[in-house]
């Protein structure tokens, strides 16, 4: 019987990628990009040769929040929105309109069970 792997063991090590070698060294974006933001993929759009990170985030992020994208993708928040902001840039992913002062009472209905519903499948 092979005994437990301890601490001090090479292969026990945890693999730890810094989140700036994610995002090039960059820790902002130029689109303002709220957490609660929701995204759309940008329909005809062609996608370049991504990073795997970045691939990573645009297959999950069609109609879903910036939060729910970090979560989903196991990345901090932070790096999710540089991520996102780049694919924001290259027109790949788009911000769907989220609550303003001219939002009605169905939308912001809709956008509160939207979010319940996805804490409830976390």
């Amino acid at each position: 019987m092979t005994p437990p792997l301890e601490p001090e063991d090479e292969a026990y090590r945890p693999r730890l990628i810094r989140s700036y070698t994610l995002t090039a060294g960059r820790t902002a974006t130029n689109v303002d990009l709220a957490m609660e933001a929701t995204l759309r993929l940008q329909a005809g759009a062609e996608a370049p040769v991504l990073t795997p990170s970045a691939a990573q985030v645009l297959e999950v992020c069609d109609r879903r929040s910036v939060a729910e994208v970090s979560a989903l993708t196991k990345m901090p928040i932070g790096v999710t929105r540089v991520l996102l902001g780049d694919l924001i840039e290259q027109g790949l992913v788009r911000i769907q309109a989220t609550i303003n002062d001219k939002t009605s009472t169905d939308e912001r209905l809709e956008l509160i069970e939207r979010t319940l519903r996805g804490l409830r499948n976390y």
